[in-house]
């Protein structure tokens, strides 16, 4: 169960994953120990971060050594604002390539574009990051600024 802390309550954090399109930053380990961190588009559904990416992606390397990560989903520009935590992913091939046609539409508008055309391209294996968090902490600036 994930511990909800912070400026927002459970259901506050929730519009704001699913309203925000900055991408998640996700922190993990590599397998000499020392950090990596990514961004990738995420969508957040029933308590659950969902990102896609190219099966032969460094972090798909680092999750299956270590399935430990923290996060950030946050705004660069004034009044800052967003969430952070920790918690455990899980990976699973993206078959029919779901969660991604969910993202490029998330974040792109839609599947019409060369990035997206590439992107679902059949020679492209796309593997699902799913997060399960343990603590999402938030915070918001709005009033200080």
């Amino acid at each position: 169960m994930t511990k909800f802390t912070g400026a927002w309550s459970e259901r506050e954090v929730e519009e704001y994953l699913r309203s925000a399109t900055v991408p998640l930053r996700l922190a993990c380990h590599r397998p000499d120990e020392s950090l990596w961190m990514v961004a990738l588009w995420y969508r957040y559904r029933e308590g659950f971060f969902e990102c896609s990416t190219w099966a032969e992606a460094d972090v798909v390397t680092y999750l299956r050594n270590d399935a430990e990560v923290a996060f950030e989903v946050s705004e660069n520009h004034p009044p800052y604002r967003g969430v952070r935590g920790n918690g455990s992913t899980g990976l699973s091939v993206d078959e029919d390539k779901g969660v991604l046609r969910d993202l490029l539409e998330r974040y792109l508008g839609g599947t019409d574009s060369e990035l997206a055309e590439w992107l679902l391209s059949p020679d492209r294996e796309e593997v699902r990051i799913r997060v399960r968090p343990r603590r999402i902490h938030s915070w918001d600036y709005s009033d200080r600024m």
